[in-house]
């Protein structure tokens, strides 16, 4: 049975914006979202340009771009949801300077090593099971979604890898906004059961990149993210992981030909670091956003 665990958060005195969401790109897979009174912080990477980050097994990739923002310029952060355990998602800055009380959502693998560092707040998460964070009147809930950070046997060798739902409401069970991020995964089929199970969600954020490690790619490329695109059918998706780091071999401008060749051109916003999008939410329904 899939858990789906309970954590309340102390009641701002402000009112909460529930038509009014935005989420600001600060590199790599690090995005930071506001909706519904909540703050939430994904993949944490601070490194900066030149900086190598360690990837197991003695493999490092060298960080081609500065963040958008430095960590100590981070608002107050109510949740971190984190795909996996690389240094490139979740780093030695990020290790040394976040508060060890925010509550971080990853896999069972990945809360594990954060427990270790004496994080006191990770939950873990296996498939489609879920975490609920209420504020008031209003409620966030995250469900693990199916990933494979790598071909075949080689998954084996690679972090566990989760994908994130995340549910907005307001009051009753009924949900205003559903965010959709894929993790480090390559498309595959148990990626097809997420439309069956949720076939309205509003914005997808799309890990790119392409990266491959000895030859094997190990996240979706500019092709592989456009048949996730097709099949998740999000109204609006954002690609983000990409141009970042050495490993990453397939850049932007190979998504944006694949989604030009699809003619998904108007389902696609593009971001670039420190750049925000902002959405407008009406009757459950996220509107065209800016």
């Amino acid at each position: 049975m899939k858990k789906n665990n309970t954590l309340n958060l102390e009641n701002s005195k402000q009112q909460p914006d529930f038509k009014t969401g935005s989420l600001f790109f600060i590199g790599t897979a690090t995005v930071l979202l506001r909706y519904a009174g909540f703050t939430i912080l994904t993949d944490p990477n601070f490194l900066h340009r030149h900086d190598v980050a360690k990837l197991g097994y003695g493999l490092r990739s060298t960080r081609l771009t500065e963040p958008a923002m430095q960590i100590e310029d981070l608002p107050p952060v109510e949740l971190i949801v984190l795909s996996h355990m690389h240094e490139d998602h979740f780093d030695r800055i990020a290790i040394a300077r976040l508060d060890k009380n925010i509550p971080i959502l990853s896999t069972p693998q990945a809360v594990a090593v954060l427990k270790n560092k004496g994080f006191q707040a990770a939950h873990d998460l296996t498939t489609w099971d879920s975490f609920t964070l209420r504020k008031g009147e209003a409620w966030l809930r995250v469900t693990s979604m199916p990933g494979r950070h790598g071909p075949g046997i080689l998954t084996v060798a690679l972090p566990q890898v989760m994908g994130s739902l995340l549910e907005f409401g307001r009051g009753s069970e009924e949900v205003l906004f559903r965010l959709y991020i894929t993790g480090d995964t390559l498309f595959n089929n148990d990626l097809r059961e997420i439309p069956e199970r949720y076939p309205d969600i509003n914005l997808a954020l799309l890990h790119l990149g392409g990266t491959r490690i000895f030859g094997l790619m190990l996240t979706m490329d500019g092709r592989q993210g456009v048949e996730t695109l097709k099949l998740i059918a999000p109204d609006m998706a954002i690609p983000v992981h990409y141009n970042d780091y050495t490993v990453f071999k397939s850049p932007l401008e190979d998504f944006k030909r694949y989604v030009q060749a699809a003619g998904l051109e108007k389902r696609v916003h593009y971001l670039a670091h420190g750049e925000t999008y902002t959405f407008k939410v009406a009757s459950g329904r996220a509107a065209k956003a800016s």
